[in-house]
């Protein structure tokens, strides 16, 4: 199985990324919804780098 580097995505997802997880030390957050998000992203970089 290919293991996912941070090179592996795009600009704009690290930026969500990034976002996502500073929105994960509210304590208001949703941490499964912003989880399921969060590896949403990285299966969509996987999927990518797997095609080349």
């Amino acid at each position: 199985m290919d293991k996912l580097t941070f090179s592996d995505f795009t600009t704009g997802e690290k930026a969500t990324i990034a976002r996502l997880t500073a929105r994960m030390a509210l304590p208001r957050a949703d941490l499964r919804k912003l989880q399921r998000r969060v590896e949403r992203i990285e299966q969509q970089a996987l999927r990518r780098k797997q095609g080349k």
